[in-house]
């Protein structure tokens, strides 16, 4: 059995000074390295660090870098948050946008400098739980970078770009769940050793911002796939990477990525509050970007009550997304089309009662967009077999949600699996012949 050692003073004293202590990362990765029964030698050669560094960074001598907390996590395969000790919300969430969000309030009165430090503390705090590197290292490599051995490029940034693409058309067609493996993957292999490389200030900036994005992307696999919790983690990171990279619009989808996660948790004050911070971030950006983070104001507004609020939204959202060009961009908000705003303000219509303008806006997203992905046709005729249903249409409702089915085969989508759970509930209620037969079928997917 391990039996924990005591610290003597000895180990805590260098010559010419007084006692040193060490500071809480270096015990607790003290800590997690006697847990592990590892020596420091045997520590530092499965974290590819020297064992003087080690050494410093358990006795105090030197504090602990995102990176060396990052490859300490990975020898031993534990969070690198367990030696962070990141501060937990009640629902065990870093909540490091909502203390970049309430910074502004904060910074009044303080010098420039405690503004900085305060800045990168939080954000260091955000980048330590995925183990990337903290957000000045754009500006701070450029001082270092002879210890650099990979060498990063346009064609770099490029290749996380496409990756970005194809890994995002996976996820639009399946669902979440299908690629989000690979991408994480990629992500802590590829991405992570080129954000350690050697480039310029100009290629480490466009770096951070393709890196944001499939950050975002991850994000948003986590949640299609229930992860709540590593969904908020991924977002946050999304914002401090767009911030570094100096991206307004990065940084607002990533906030707007909260908000739908607060409104998915039916939190409307919450999603409301952030939603309101996108879209006052977002001023002076494209249109179609616009009516992205607007239509999102829209459904936090609707789900707090707030018909006013909603239906100005709604209004403004649709301004902006008919000036917008039709063909998307590279950015994740270029891709919302005027198919997707029909879609997300329909069922905010619905939220506010107006179920015959609510199947209007649907079938206007089944027949202008086309929704090519399986996944968004499926979403679009599972709620609209449900607006049908509140106004009476039990066969119109039958027709679609049988349609629902066929589309949503072999879709690996959390909102899909509710989909078919709530539909299931609506035909045991209806109970006729044709009901009856849909929820065989119904049971049938959730089976497979």
């Amino acid at each position: 059995m391990h039996t924990q050692s005591h610290t003597t003073s000895s180990d805590r004293t260098t010559p010419g000074a007084g006692p040193r202590q060490p500071d809480a990362v270096g015990e607790r990765i003290k800590q997690a390295r006697e847990d592990a029964d590892l020596t420091q030698p045997q520590l530092a050669r499965r974290a590819g660090i020297s064992e003087s560094l080690l050494a410093k960074v358990e006795t105090g001598g030197r504090p602990a870098t995102t990176t060396t907390i990052a490859a300490v996590a990975r020898a031993l395969a534990i969070s690198p948050a367990r030696l962070t000790g990141v501060s937990a919300l009640d629902d065990g969430e870093v909540d490091t946008v909502k203390s970049l969000l309430e910074l502004g309030r904060m910074e009044h009165g303080r010098s420039e400098s405690d503004v900085l430090n305060r800045r990168q503390a939080l954000a260091a705090g955000a980048l330590t739980a995925l183990g990337l590197p903290d957000p000045d290292a754009v500006l701070r490599r450029l001082n270092a970078q002879t210890d650099a051995t990979v060498r990063v490029g346009p064609g770099e940034v490029n290749a996380v770009r496409a990756m970005t693409r194809v890994l995002g058309d996976a996820a639009a067609e399946l669902g979440g769940g299908t690629a989000r493996q690979m991408a994480v993957t990629y992500l802590h292999g590829d991405v992570s050793r080129w954000l350690q490389g050697r480039w310029t200030e100009n290629t480490g900036r466009q770096l951070y911002a393709a890196t944001s994005e499939m950050v975002h992307l991850i994000g948003w696999m986590n949640q299609d796939a229930g992860h709540q919790n590593l969904a908020e983690d991924y977002y946050n990171h999304a914002y401090v990477l767009a911030g570094e990279a100096g991206d307004p619009e990065l940084a607002c989808t990533a906030l707007r990525g909260r908000a739908i996660r607060a409104i998915d948790l039916h939190r409307p004050a919450l999603a409301v509050r952030l939603a309101e911070q996108c879209v006052e971030q977002a001023r002076g950006l494209d249109p179609k970007a616009l009516a992205y983070y607007e239509t999102t104001l829209a459904d936090a507004a609707a789900l707090d009550g707030n018909r006013h609020l909603a239906m100005q939204y709604i209004a403004a959202s649709q301004t902006h997304i008919e000036r917008a060009a039709d063909a998307p961009g590279a950015s994740w908000a270029s891709h919302f089309s005027i198919g997707r705003w029909a879609h997300h303000t329909g069922m905010i219509l619905a939220r506010l009662g107006d179920n015959t303008a609510a199947e209007d806006h649907l079938n206007r997203a089944l027949d202008i967009h086309g929704l090519d992905r399986r996944r968004s046709r499926a979403i679009v005729l599972a709620d609209l077999g449900t607006v049908r249903l509140r106004r009476d249409d039990q066969d119109g409702a039958l027709t679609a949600w049988s349609e629902f089915l066929d589309t949503a085969a072999g879709v690996h989508s959390v909102k899909i699996r509710d989909a078919v759970v709530d539909l299931q509930a609506r035909l045991e209620r209806l109970n006729t012949a044709a009901a009856n037969e849909l929820a065989q079928r119904a049971a049938g997917a959730m089976a497979t």
